[in-house]
């Protein structure tokens, strides 16, 4: 059991949360639910009588969780207005409030937020206000995020823009051109404010748009709050979802996950067989750090003949496959066994035994990767000991051998040469910074497509994956509820994992007492 002291230095582990305002911090989400409705039902009176069409008014339960909400306003009246099939202009952002393009729409519900506003005040979720004074009390940076023009002013009616080190709202965004959530644009603007990494940082939303965006953006953990009965909407992007915050500290939220309070699962591998039972198991592995150590260079990764036999006896059990950073091809020669599935480029390749599942996302990216790749190859050529990888569908800089004072100018590099590609997006791993397409696909999603085409996504199957990277935490991540994740674990850092092992070595073993327990289960 961790201790008391144990989940106070937890807290190492964070440098900064960003809080999403409306919803989150304040109770103006229902002023502008309502201004929303306001707006639009008024606009939908006027459109149906010169239409003919049948009035059906805004719904603040359906449309403005699904539309409106967390989005810059513009963004907001555009979406919503074609999930109606309405074309109107887009108009200016100086359009007066009566004309009837989206700037004009967005701009007369601002209109009516601030009488509203005006009118009513702004009131804070006091348990919000105890959470983020306990925070800065802990030495952890605050920042506060809004889609909305009037975050300042409703910070200061409800008394609380002392509260954050950095204010990041709607002006900003229109003067820096930051796109909307749910891309993860407007957190980040915050996190190079404050100076911390994405790693590093809490990201608490209640939109759904908010919590895909942290999701997208590979920050250290997405709390999601339930304000609008969208629990199980938001547990798809966050890592933890809660009514409020009075329901958690945040020492008690690591500590449900911080690596160390993982069990052995070698140790409780008969708690793990008592689950199995009658069900059908399916086992994902990640293959560097997972069936080989980690090397000074991606090269010298070789498979043991001892993994090598692991998996073939593993293979005669149940279903396995090789999901691997690594191109498909790449994989496949290095594992060298027939008759299982391998997904290269994590999981943008994949392909089954004998050609009977082929599949790739991202080929529409490959002009920008080999564009990426010929710049960071020119910046870092003279970086002593710096890798470029080029992938088939990623590029991966690996500094593992790299000088410590020399990584701040590969990641500069690398951050800059992701602006001039706006389609690509950065992730990380263990000494390693890597360009992917900026699409909603990962391991995790390789997973769940996988064990979709097999037929395999039903309550009688149980899937395991093993990995070690923060690459596998997506494939974590998804089998949460249903399934088991394994960490090679190596450092203290945040998963979704349910157990771990301590090196390769307790992965062999651990496969070669899975498949004992196939072998007596089938007996």
């Amino acid at each position: 059991m961790t201790t008391p002291a144990n989940r106070h230095l937890s807290l190492t582990l964070f440098d900064a949360v960003i809080f999403d305002m409306d919803g989150v911090v304040t109770r103006t989400a229902k002023v502008h639910a309502a201004a929303w409705k306001e707006m639009f039902d008024d606009f939908l009176k006027e459109y149906a009588e010169r239409s003919s069409d049948h009035f059906e008014p805004f719904s603040i339960e359906h449309d403005y969780t699904r539309y409106v909400d967390g989005k810059p306003r513009y963004d907001g009246v555009r979406d919503f207005l074609a999930s109606r099939n309405i074309e109107i202009p887009p108009g200016e952002p100086d359009d007066p409030p009566d004309k009837e393009t989206v700037c004009g729409l967005g701009n007369r519900k601002n209109r009516r937020f601030q009488q509203m506003l005006s009118e009513r005040g702004a009131e804070c979720y006091e348990s919000t206000v105890i959470f983020i004074r306990k925070l800065r009390k802990a030495g952890i940076a605050t920042g506060v995020i809004s889609a909305s023009k009037n975050c300042r002013e409703v910070l200061e009616a409800a008394g609380v823009a002392n509260l954050f080190d950095v204010r990041v709202d709607g002006i900003d965004a229109e003067r820096l051109a930051i796109p909307g959530k749910p891309e993860p644009d407007i957190f980040r603007e915050a996190v190079r404010r404050l100076g911390v990494s994405p790693g590093r940082t809490v990201v608490v939303e209640d939109a759904l748009a908010g919590v895909e965006a942290g999701r997208r953006g590979d920050f250290g953990l997405v709390i999601g709050i339930d304000r609008a009965d969208q629990a199980a909407r938001l547990a798809r992007f966050a890592d933890i979802v809660v009514a409020d915050l009075k329901e958690l500290s945040m020492e008690e939220a690591i500590e449900k996950i911080i690596t160390d309070d993982l069990p052995s699962a070698l140790e409780d591998i008969e708690d793990i067989g008592k689950c199995i039972q009658d069900r059908q198991v399916v086992v994902f592995l990640d293959y560097d750090g997972t069936l080989t150590p980690i090397v000074e260079r991606p090269e010298l990764a070789r498979l043991s003949e001892e993994m090598r036999q692991a998996l073939r006896e593993l293979a005669g059990k149940c279903t396995l496959a090789i999901i691997s950073g690594r191109d498909l091809a790449d994989v496949q020669d290095l594992v060298a066994i027939d008759g299982i599935l391998y997904a290269g480029s994590h999981g943008f390749d994949i392909s089954g035994p004998e050609g009977r599942m082929e599949y790739q996302q991202g080929r529409a990216f490959l002009p920008s990767l080999d564009r990426a790749e010929e710049s960071l190859r020119k910046r870092l050529e003279t970086i002593s000991g710096c890798q470029v990888e080029r992938k088939h569908f990623a590029i991966a800089v690996h500094f593992r051998r790299v000088n410590e004072a020399k990584v701040p100018e590969i990641e500069t590099a690398v951050d800059d040469v992701l602006t001039d590609h706006e389609d690509l997006r950065k992730t990380g791993g263990k000494k390693i910074f890597e360009l992917r397409p900026d699409i909603d696909w990962d391991k995790g999603r390789a997973v769940a497509w996988i064990l979709m085409q097999l037929g395999l996504d039903g309550k009688k199957v149980l899937p395991f994956y093993i990995g070690d990277d923060l690459t596998d935490e997506d494939a974590f991540r998804e089998l949460r509820e249903k399934g088991i994740g394994i960490l090679v674990r190596d450092e203290n850092r945040l998963t979704m994992a349910r157990y771990a092992v301590e090196n390769t070595e307790e992965v062999r073993l651990f496969l070669h007492s899975l498949a004992q327990l196939l072998t007596k289960g089938s007996s």
